[in-house]
C-alpha cells in the first residue's frame, strides 16, 4: 500500500508539474507516465512483488501502455464535463492505481504473489 501511495505520488506530481508549465494534459499524462514506469518497476517488483527480473520491464511497459490509454480517456471525459484538470486527475487516481495492481499482478509478476 505504501508503495502504491509513493509510486501515485510521484507520477502525479510530476502530472501536475507539467499542467502548470503549460502542456497539454495528453503530453503530461505521457512524460509522467513514462517516468512513472522507471520509477515504478523497481518498487513494485522489488518491495510488492518480491522481484527482481529485469526482463519483466517489458510486460510492465505494455500495462502501462494501457494504464496511460485509460487515463487519458479518463480525463477527457472529464475535461468534457468542464472537471478542472487537477481534480480530474486527482479523481481518476483510485481507479487506475486498481487497474494497475491487477494488471500487474496478473499480467506481469503471476507467481509472485
Amino acid at each position: 500500500m505504501i508503495v502504491g501511495v509513493i509510486n501515485t505520488l510521484f507520477g502525479y506530481s510530476l502530472f501536475s508539474l507539467l499542467i502548470l508549465l503549460s502542456f497539454r494534459y495528453e503530453i503530461a499524462a505521457l512524460i509522467s507516465t513514462v517516468c512513472g514506469v522507471l520509477f515504478n518497476f523497481k518498487t513494485i517488483g522489488i518491495i510488492v512483488f518480491q522481484n527482481k527480473n529485469n526482463y519483466l520491464i517489458f510486460k510492465f511497459i505494455v500495462v502501462y501502455i494501457i494504464i496511460y490509454l485509460l487515463q487519458i480517456l479518463l480525463l477527457k471525459q472529464l475535461v468534457a464535463y468542464k472537471i478542472n484538470i487537477f481534480v480530474a486527475g486527482a479523481l481518476i487516481l483510485p481507479p487506475l492505481a486498481l487497474v494497475s495492481y491487477t494488471l500487474n499482478k496478473i499480467f506481469v509478476f503471476p507467481k509472485y504473489q
